[in-house]
């Protein structure tokens, strides 16, 4: 059986994608992880994600930002 890992709802935080089974925004985790706060900070202040919600969402982001790319380009951030 196949579960959502994420959901959006008009009814739940005006339809912003939040973890399936919560009202946590999936922003907020990238939101955490860009500050450099860790991923058991972010499920110390979000106990209703799970850890295994938290990497299936990371595993889907990294295979579409990989699977996106052009073969052989290089991105190059200012900083």
């Amino acid at each position: 059986m196949q579960r959502f890992l994420v959901t959006s709802s008009p009814e739940i935080l005006s339809g912003a994608p939040v973890f399936a089974g919560t009202r946590v925004p999936v922003h907020t985790l990238v939101e955490y992880l860009a500050a450099g706060d860790s991923i058991d900070d972010f499920l110390e202040g979000f106990p209703t994600v799970s850890r295994e919600q938290v990497l299936a969402f990371l595993s889907s982001a990294e295979d579409l930002v990989c699977g996106a790319a052009p073969k052989g380009a290089v991105t190059y951030v200012d900083g």
